[in-house]
C-alpha cells in the first residue's frame, strides 16, 4: 500500500482535540510522534502478534526517545482487570511519571486496555493510538472509549479518555487475515446504516475491491468512517445523545460475546449478527422495509460475515445479557434501530414481544 497520500483531520473537542493521520508508512514516521513524545518516556503496549511485524517501525519512529515495550496477548478474553494490572505494574516498576506516554500498538483490544491504563495511571497520562487492524482504524481507536470486560458484561469498566493522536498506517492491513478485514467492514456497514446511506451504497458497489484489499478503497473507508465518528464524538463526547447511534448492533453483539465468554467469535462477527438482528426487529415494527433488510443481510454475507449467532445460544440468555447494557435507563433497555438505510435512532419504545420474536428467530 505504499504511495497512499497522507490524510489528516482532527477530532474537535476543544482542549482535548487531536489529529487522525491516515496513510502509508506512518508507524515509522518521526514527525507524527515528535509533537506528542518529545523529551518524554514512552511505553509501547503491543499485541504480541504484531511485535515482530511493527514494533521496530514504531521504535524507529520514536527515534531517540527513551522507549520500552510490553507485549500482551490480544483477544477479548484478555481485556480484563488482570491485564490492566500488568500494565500498571510495569509503569510503576519502571517509575514512569505523569509526563510519560503510552503508545497502543495493535487492534481494538490493545487500544481499549492501554487507553484505560493511561486514563487510570497517576490520574491520567498521555497515550497515542497506533491501530493495526481495520476494525480499530475505522472505529475503536477514535473517540476515547477505553475499557476492560467483566464476566457479566462487555466494556462495563472503563473511562472516556481521548488519545493525543491516532496514527492509522494502511500498510498494517496487509498482514491481516481475511476474517479480520471482514470484522472491520462490519463496523463500516454500521456507519452507513446509522448515518450515511450513500456509504452503504458505495460498499455494495465496491465489494470486490474491498475483498481484494484495493489500497484506495480501504483508505477511503477508513477516512470516511473516521470522519463520521469524529463528527459524532465532537457533538457528544460522553454518549449522552447522538453518539449512542454508533452502537447499532452492539447491544445484541455484546450479549453474544459475553454468552460465549469472549471466545471463538470476533467482535466484528458478533456485531454483524447484531446488525442483522436490529434490522429484523426494525422490520417487525414496520419501521424498515423488507427490501432494505434483505440488502443489509446480502452485504454482510458478501463479506463473509455471519448472520446468525453460534449454535446453542438461547434467546432467554441473550435477553438476560442484553439487560446489562450501558444504554439502559431506569431498568428499561434502549436499542438502536432503523427507520431506513442511513437513518438510525435510539429508542426504548419497542415491543418486548417483537424483540422476543427476533431473538427466537435468530436462536432457532
Amino acid at each position: 500500500m505504499a504511495g497512499l497520500p497522507l490524510r489528516v483531520f482532527r477530532v474537535e473537542l476543544g482542549a482535548r482535540s487531536y489529529p487522525i493521520y491516515i496513510g502509508s508508512g506512518l508507524l515509522r514516521a518521526p514527525a507524527l510522534y515528535a509533537p506528542h513524545v518529545r523529551d518524554r518516556r514512552v511505553l509501547v503496549v503491543a499485541d504480541r502478534a504484531v511485535v515482530p511485524l511493527y514494533l521496530d517501525s514504531v521504535l524507529a519512529g520514536l527515534g531517540a526517545q527513551e522507549a520500552q515495550s510490553l507485549a500482551l496477548e490480544g483477544g477479548e478474553s484478555c481485556k480484563s482487570l488482570a491485564t490492566l494490572e500488568r500494565i500498571v505494574r510495569r509503569l510503576l516498576e519502571g517509575r514512569y511519571d505523569r509526563d510519560s506516554v503510552i503508545v497502543a500498538l495493535g487492534g481494538g483490544v490493545i487500544g481499549d486496555i492501554a487507553g484505560f491504563a493511561a486514563a487510570c495511571y497517576q490520574r491520567g497520562i498521555a497515550y497515542l493510538q497506533a491501530p493495526t487492524t481495520l476494525l480499530a482504524q475505522v472505529d475503536s481507536a477514535v473517540g476515547g472509549k477505553t475499557a476492560v470486560n467483566h464476566d457479566l458484561g462487555k466494556n462495563m469498566i472503563g473511562a472516556f479518555y481521548q488519545p493525543a493522536a491516532v496514527i492509522a498506517d494502511m500498510e498494517s492491513l496487509a498482514s491481516l487475515p481475511d476474517r479480520e478485514i471482514a470484522c472491520g467492514l462490519a463496523e463500516v456497514i454500521k456507519y452507513g446504516l446509522v448515518r450515511d446511506a450513500s456509504l452503504f451504497s458505495w460498499l455494495e458497489e465496491n465489494v470486490e475491491r474491498l475483498r481484494r484489499r484495493d489500497p484506495e478503497a480501504l483508505s477511503h473507508i477508513v477516512e470516511r468512517s473516521c470522519r463520521i465518528k469524529a463528527q459524532v464524538v465532537a457533538c457528544d463526547e460522553r454518549e449522552q445523545g447522538a453518539r449512542a447511534l454508533l452502537n447499532l448492533g452492539h447491544t445484541f453483539g455484546h450479549a453474544i460475546e459475553t454468552a460465549l465468554a469472549y471466545r471463538d467469535w470476533r467482535h466484528g462477527e458478533a456485531v454483524a449478527v447484531g446488525l442483522s438482528m436490529a434490522a429484523d426487529l426494525s422490520r417487525r415494527h414496520g419501521w424498515l422495509d423488507a427490501r432494505a433488510t434483505a440488502r443489509i443481510d446480502r452485504l454482510l454475507a458478501a463479506f463473509g460475515l455471519p448472520l446468525r449467532p453460534a449454535a446453542g445460544l438461547e434467546a432467554s440468555r441473550l435477553l438476560e445479557l442484553m439487560g446489562v447494557d450501558k444504554k439502559a435507563r431506569s431498568g428499561r433497555l434502549r436499542l438502536v434501530l432503523l427507520r431506513a438505510l442511513g437513518d438510525g435512532f435510539v429508542t426504548s419504545d419497542f415491543s418486548d414481544s417483537l424483540l422476543q420474536e427476533t431473538l427466537a428467530e435468530f436462536c432457532s
